[in-house]
């Protein structure tokens, strides 16, 4: 028998089906819509959203209240928010309008690489790189800047909603030579990645209903995927935090800093947390250079400890009533 859940997300899958040939439409639009255009209209399209979209507006204004609250006004912190929607309404249709950009040559017109000595180094060493990417500006541009850079790449990432959509976004990965593994069942590809000496693209500054823990992120408990600093402590492999940042209409920087120290005490369950507290804050460096190129309206601080532990007893039970059938 078919759940609510099953069936909203059943709903939701027709309706984006439906959806799909109008986007191409749009995508077909961007290709030949002048350049010097394009940033004025996106930025309209994303007042828009900010004036209309009142769940993701007052999410953003939340968020950014927790993060900057102490050191901005309130009317500071709305027109932060307001940036906010401008700057992804421009990122995202940037990044529809370039996604055919194949050639290096073209692309790096485009993006600017600095720190590329790091990457470099840290790949030399054949244990395999975690290039660690916060949902910054467009983040899409920064998983495929390592493939396009010459350099062995993977992801893991969750299926976006609806089938033509995601297998359009791994279509276009792959053109640039990053390859995706959904994030069920992964661990074992990402470790053999690793011993292969590639690069994975992991990003951890969301909060997922993943094995995580709590640690400090702009001053606040933010649950956080741990999964980045087990692969480490089983692979010894690097951690090289990148970001990219949107510099100017028609210009962006990919910046790759050096690679983050991996702590070893011998206490697997504290160096996770200890390493996953380091990752967190070299995202937050990268958010705060360029605050309103992030994703704000992410609900970043929704799990608290009482929620999580209120989850996990829901799961003991769930799994007690299924053995006792």
């Amino acid at each position: 028998m078919i759940n609510k859940k099953q069936l909203k997300d059943c709903r939701r899958e027709f309706v984006l089906f439906l959806a799909f040939p109008f986007f191409l439409v749009i995508l077909f639009l961007l290709q030949v819509y002048p350049n010097r255009w394009r940033p004025k209209t996106a930025r309209s399209i994303g007042r828009l959203a900010f004036r209309w979209g009142k769940h993701s507006r007052n999410i953003t204004i939340n968020n950014l209240q927790l993060g900057y609250g102490h050191e901005k006004t309130p009317e500071e912190i709305v027109a932060m928010a307001r940036e906010v929607f401008e700057e992804t309404a421009v990122s995202v249709t940037d990044f529809f309008a370039t996604v055919f950009i194949r050639s290096k040559e073209k692309f790096f017109k485009l993006v600017e690489v600095e720190g590329l000595e790091h990457l470099q180094q840290a790949y030399n060493r054949g244990k395999g790189v975690i290039c660690l990417i916060p949902h910054q500006s467009i983040w899409e541009l920064s998983a495929v800047t390592p493939p396009m850079l010459g350099f062995a790449t993977h992801a893991v990432s969750k299926p976006i909603k609806g089938m033509l959509f995601q297998k359009m976004m791994v279509r276009f990965r792959a053109k640039r030579g990053m390859y995706n593994y959904e994030r069920d069942h992964s661990y074992q590809k990402i470790i053999d990645s690793m011993h292969q000496g590639e690069c994975m693209i992991m990003m951890i500054d969301q909060d997922t209903m993943v094995k995580g823990t709590f640690v400090d992120f702009f001053g606040r408990q933010a649950y956080t995927p741990l999964g980045c600093a087990r692969i480490v402590a089983d692979t010894g492999c690097a951690v090289v935090p990148m970001t990219t940042i949107r510099m100017s209409d028609t210009h962006y920087k990919f910046k790759i800093n050096p690679e983050l120290p991996f702590i070893r005490t011998g206490h697997i369950d504290n160096d996770l947390v200890v390493n996953t507290q380091h990752e967190t804050l070299a995202m937050e460096n990268f958010i705060r250079a360029y605050p309103t190129q992030w994703v704000w309206m992410h609900r970043r601080w929704k799990t608290t400890p009482e929620k999580l532990a209120q989850f996990l007893e829901r799961k003991r039970k769930e799994k007690e009533q299924a053995t006792a059938k």
